[in-house]
């Protein structure tokens, strides 16, 4: 049973909780925050033990019971997850290696601080028994999770993506203008780039824009593919690939409001939606050029690819196939 903690719950941190919660070869020992909020209440609410990054004092003021401090928490387990703030992950890497814990970093951080970027997809292998792993950004693991399988059945020349961004997660009071489109001027985008942190050998451009909604990023791709495939084919080798779903436009689900719809109709926890959905309806083959759109939760769709990397880290799974498909049969995903 490996012992993990989390530094950091906030968006990520707490659906990390709630994966680890459900797997039988991993123990939550506890998370931490830096001030005393409502999701600080709500941790203890849901029965997760709860350690101050900072200054512990603040919390008891207000009333809510510590277990000890972050440095505390390291020395209980195996591994942590850190998911703090972009950019603060890489200034805890020092603490973690002194503590004697391996570590995983979220997509915000640059790939240097691990040396090693994780989809378990496609490197379930690179990450196995090793101490410091980042998994790639939400854009990016629904990148890699529908252009990986392609790479395998027909091979890739190179690929244009498009990101239609949302501006700020759904918690978030700041920052999120009511009527702007943001391009990204520096170009091409570090989506492109952090692709090739797992999939070396693509080719690979991007843009983006920042567009006025919480909900869903949604992804305009064109493929050339290196031999030439039907739609058709395309889409059985989608059909096979864990973590992609397809929706259908002529069924109504005609924007990400109808998939977040849709998921909480699933009956998923907090509404997510973990996997990447392709719209079925909406992919098209012109000679060797693919062309599809696809949507990305971007509070959650890391969140499986996180406990297969504990699971890869901690060498509790061989291979990538075998702990996909633990991770997925307890957070209900496509298998």
């Amino acid at each position: 049973m490996v012992k993990v903690g989390i530094n950091g719950y906030g968006t990520i941190g707490k659906r990390i909780a709630d994966a680890v919660k459900l797997q039988d070869d991993m123990e939550l020992i506890g998370a931490t925050k830096t001030r005393p909020s409502y999701e600080a209440r709500m941790a203890v609410e849901h029965g997760i033990p709860l350690y101050a990054a900072k200054d512990a004092e603040v919390f008891e003021a207000a009333g809510i019971k510590m277990e000890g401090t972050l440095d505390d928490l390291l020395a209980q387990v195996d591994i942590v997850v850190d998911c703090t703030p972009g950019g603060v992950g890489a200034q805890y890497r020092d603490v973690y290696k002194g503590a004697g814990v391996k570590a995983i970093f979220q997509g915000g951080e640059d790939h240097v601080t691990a040396g090693i970027s994780f989809n378990a997809m496609a490197n379930y292998r690179d990450a196995y028994g090793a101490d410091l792993v980042r998994v790639v950004s939400c854009n990016t693991t629904g990148l890699i999770r529908t252009l990986y399988p392609l790479t395998q059945a027909f091979g890739v020349d190179n690929v244009f993506a498009s990101l239609i961004r949302r501006s700020v997660d759904p918690p978030a009071s700041k920052g999120s203008g009511v009527n702007f489109i943001e391009p990204s001027l520096k170009l091409p985008t570090h989506h492109g780039p952090d692709v090739k942190t797992v999939l070396s050998d693509i080719s690979i451009q991007t843009m983006a824009v920042k567009v006025p909604t919480t909900l869903m990023h949604v992804h305009c791709i064109n493929v050339k593919l290196s031999r030439p495939a039907t739609k058709d084919e395309v889409l059985e080798v989608w059909s096979r690939t864990p973590r992609v779903r397809f929706v259908r436009g002529g069924d109504g689900v005609r924007s990400s409001a109808q998939i977040m719809d849709m998921a909480r109709d699933l009956g998923t926890r907090r509404g997510d939606m973990m996997d990447i959905v392709v719209w079925e309806d909406g992919v098209s083959v012109i000679d060797r050029n693919l062309y599809y759109y696809q949507a990305i939760h971007q509070e959650s769709d890391v969140v499986p690819e996180i406990v297969d990397c504990i699971r890869s880290m901690c060498k509790l799974q061989d291979g990538a196939a075998s702990s996909m498909a633990k991770t997925n049969a307890t957070l209900g995903l496509k298998g």
